[in-house]
């Protein structure tokens, strides 16, 4: 017996016609008085227990700070060798300026 569920319900549409219905659905709630709206300090709240719930996982908090410091390093790292030595200078460690001198020099011959 082949029953046809595949293709009913929410989650079978299309991801745009699902969202035609949400907005339809909130803006009801919201004409009807029946949408919650956060003020900020219960936004402020739920971001604290939310955190909270998070923090307490020691395993993640210890990934999340890995990944954190292997990213801080390796932009530390790319940024140091973009120069060529290291130095900041006023041309960014190249030798643009030197060619553009070259070029107006030899241009005056």
């Amino acid at each position: 017996m082949d029953t046809k569920t595949r293709n009913r319900g929410f989650a079978s549409m299309a991801s745009e016609k699902q969202r035609e219905i949400a907005r339809k659905g909130g803006r009801a709630a919201h004409e009807k008085g029946k949408a919650h709206e956060f003020t900020s300090e219960e936004a402020r709240q739920a971001g604290r227990k939310g955190g909270e719930r998070v923090s307490v996982d020691r395993n993640h908090m210890a990934e999340i700070g890995r990944r954190g410091g292997r990213s801080s390093a390796s932009r530390r790292r790319s940024d140091s060798g973009a120069s060529g030595n290291g130095s900041n200078g006023a041309n960014g460690g190249t030798n643009a300026g030197a060619a553009k001198i070259d070029e107006a020099s030899s241009d005056e011959s």
